[in-house]
């Protein structure tokens, strides 16, 4: 006899991210006892080296395949009017600009799609023919830089307040009762297993506290595929951003400016309650690659490694990255260049081979649950993901996304959907963090 939710004993690891979270709030949400779920995380929601713990995050639709629109939508539903979620999206506009024959054409083909998907959303996103169209949306813009440039605008994008969203979610499961683990008593060292040696029965932490459970859901961002051997599907990258701050006559100036982003430059936030604009380039991002032994492999094997912020919080970034940050700055801000930078930084996530998320239960290991794989577009599904993981242990996830979620060892994560693969850390002059 199947257990019910009511009795049904579950531990997230990794649950004070984003999809762990996420999860943990959806088990809530679907019935099942608060008691019996327990979050486990090296640190506390919202973990310090969650990607999703960050001061802000794009909104906007995915379109990439069917499972990417229908999730992404709902999401921006969710994000408009759930009441946990509402107060954490600023819904100023989402600029995606080109200036590059090549960004342009492929900007060109994304608004045609947005239209040819006939759910209205060429009703929401605009296609902006020249500069004076792109500045009559972001007029602090500067015309010198954005020369040739063509934009859509997304009437329903924007920005998310992310770390401050998974507090909430945090917030609403302690209230509820869910019970955590934290420090050495969260983090992961192993599955537990019945005398079959392939039923999971719970996880132990790397202190040697064991908790038992019915299902185990591994939902660690980043660090999934150096806790347990996920076959070269994920591979975890980094990427850069730092921070400006602006006075409150400057900050007023910017308030309700849309992300802008373009994909050869970067993009940028508007400034948050604080004054701070945080500034992102873009690239194939770093990988961090050295010989690690994950839970499942018969031995040590090169992988990427994350390096965790939280832990190293005087670690920076490579020369190149300045550079690029600093042009970034030139093109969307040029009157700030001469602002000085600060919390410079690495956001780690994990792609796979084809940009979709890996949701689905170890092949080798019953009732053990994977949910990683966010290829750096899953924090704005922070509100439906969980949905989608409770289906799953459920039995009763639609086919077309258990597919595309799938166990599929195989392809090339290093480079995944992007213009080319990753660069390793090691190769980057000015990191000198691992010497």
């Amino acid at each position: 006899m199947a257990t019910s939710r009511a009795n049904m004993k579950i531990v997230v690891v990794g649950g004070a991210g984003t999809m762990g979270s996420s999860t943990a709030l959806h088990l809530v949400r679907s019935g099942y006892t608060p008691s019996n779920i327990t979050v486990l995380d090296t640190y506390p929601i919202p973990s310090a080296q969650s990607a999703g713990n960050d001061l802000n995050k794009i909104m906007g639709i995915q379109i990439r395949n069917k499972a990417d629109l229908r999730l992404s939508t709902e999401a921006r539903d969710m994000w408009k009017s759930d009441e946990l979620f509402k107060p954490f999206f600023h819904n100023t506009g989402r600029l995606d600009c080109e200036g590059s024959e090549k960004g342009i054409a492929n900007l060109r083909k994304k608004h045609q799609n947005l239209v040819d998907i006939g759910i209205g959303l060429e009703e929401t996103n605009e296609w902006l023919d020249n500069e004076d169209a792109i500045l009559a949306k972001a007029p602090l813009l500067s015309r010198d830089q954005i020369k040739g440039w063509k934009a859509i605008f997304c009437h329903d994008g924007g920005w998310l307040a992310a770390g401050k969203a998974i507090n909430a979610v945090g917030e609403e499961l302690s209230k509820r009762g869910v019970k955590f683990g934290f420090g050495g008593s969260g983090s992961f060292k192993q599955p537990l297993f019945a005398d079959d040696g392939v039923t999971t029965i719970g996880v132990e932490t790397v202190d040697g506290t064991k908790y038992y459970a019915d299902k185990v859901v591994l939902a660690a961002g980043a660090w999934s595929p150096t806790l347990v051997d996920l076959e070269d599907q994920c591979c975890s990258k980094a990427w850069v951003y730092a921070m400006i701050q602006l006075s409150p006559e400057e900050a007023a100036e910017y308030k309700d400016s849309p992300v802008v982003y373009n994909g050869d430059i970067g993009f940028f936030f508007e400034p948050n309650e604080d004054g701070i604009i945080k500034v992102c380039d873009e690239f194939p991002g770093f990988t961090r690659f050295t010989q690690h032994q994950p839970y499942g492999a018969d031995q040590p094997k090169h992988i990427s490694v994350p390096r965790s912020h939280a832990k190293h919080p005087t670690d920076t970034y490579p020369d190149a990255s300045e550079k690029s940050i600093r042009r970034a700055i030139a093109t969307f801000l040029p009157r700030f260049t001469e602002k000085e930078l600060f919390n410079r930084a690495m956001c780690w996530c994990t792609d796979t081979a084809d940009g979709a998320l890996l949701i689905c239960e170890h092949p080798k290991w019953k009732n053990f649950i994977l949910a990683t794989g966010d290829s750096g577009h899953t924090f704005k599904l922070l509100p439906n993901i969980g949905k989608y993981v409770v289906e799953l242990i459920e039995g009763t996830l639609a086919e077309d996304l258990a597919d595309t979620w799938k166990w599929r060892p195989g392809g090339d994560a290093l480079k995944s959907r992007r213009e080319a693969p990753a660069k390793d850390l090691a190769d980057m002059t000015g990191w000198n963090h691992d010497m």
